[in-house]
């Protein structure tokens, strides 16, 4: 039997989503509490938190968007993890910008899942207790912490979830090299090789808006046409 792990909330109005969930990361070790509603899960979550909550979008009497936000004015350090049938960006993006750590849309791997869930996990004990020496990546104004799954630029902090902080790292650590959409795909997602390398591009959309919300000058995620995507160091002015 696998050692208590942490005590996980799943929140989703599919009871056949409920019930996988329970038994996949039941048998990872994790104590698994399921709700149907966000207002069955709060009721519970006023007698205390669970140690990550994974929310579905689209739920009745109180969805995940509103449940994501008084988690996070009650913690603001709990993983979230968002469940969405909804492909639509602006609905992924708004439920970042609430404060969610990071989103799968349905259907989902469940290898995928388990390897998002250890991966905040991880993040997050190290933020209680950080490396004496971190593992890290800088290349020019960028610092990523290779542990916690965390970037900055320009030494401003970068929201970025596990998926895009894999895409971004898989980029910066070959400047100059183009990456094809297989190949950051294979970096963006190794647990799963169901997701469409169209998927990459959406991603790197994403990616360039959060870098130019802290700087409106950025342009080092370069498109090359017909093959895939490079990071380019910014040109260093003559002395």
């Amino acid at each position: 039997m696998p050692e208590h792990a942490g005590r996980i909330a799943v929140v989703d109005d599919e009871a056949s989503i409920r019930e996988t969930l329970e038994e996949v990361l039941g048998g990872e070790g994790y104590e698994v509490a399921s709700f149907r509603d966000g207002a069955e899960a709060w009721g519970a979550f006023q007698r205390g938190l669970p140690d990550l909550a994974i929310l579905d979008v689209l739920m009745p009497r109180m969805d995940g968007l509103e449940l994501c936000r008084r988690l996070r004015a009650a913690s603001e350090e709990l993983p979230i993890v968002f469940l969405t049938s909804r492909d639509e960006e602006f609905d992924r993006v708004l439920g970042l910008e609430l404060g969610a750590d990071d989103y799968l849309c349905k259907p989902f791997s469940t290898r995928e899942l388990v390897a998002r869930v250890k991966v905040l996990f991880r993040r997050a004990a190290l933020r209680r207790h950080p490396p004496a020496t971190p593992r890290e990546l800088r290349v020019g104004e960028m610092r990523l912490d290779l542990d916690r799954y965390e970037a900055q630029w320009v030494g401003r902090a970068l929201p970025l979830t596990v998926t895009e902080f894999r895409l971004l790292h898989a980029l910066a650590k070959h400047p100059g090299h183009v990456k094809t959409r297989a190949q950051l795909l294979a970096e963006a997602y190794p647990e799963d090789t169901f997701v469409s390398d169209r998927t990459i591009d959406s991603h790197v959309k994403r990616l360039r808006r959060k870098f130019e919300a802290v700087d409106p000058a950025f342009d080092l995620v370069e498109t090359v046409y017909g093959l895939g995507y490079r990071w380019r160091e910014r040109a260093r002015s003559a002395s």
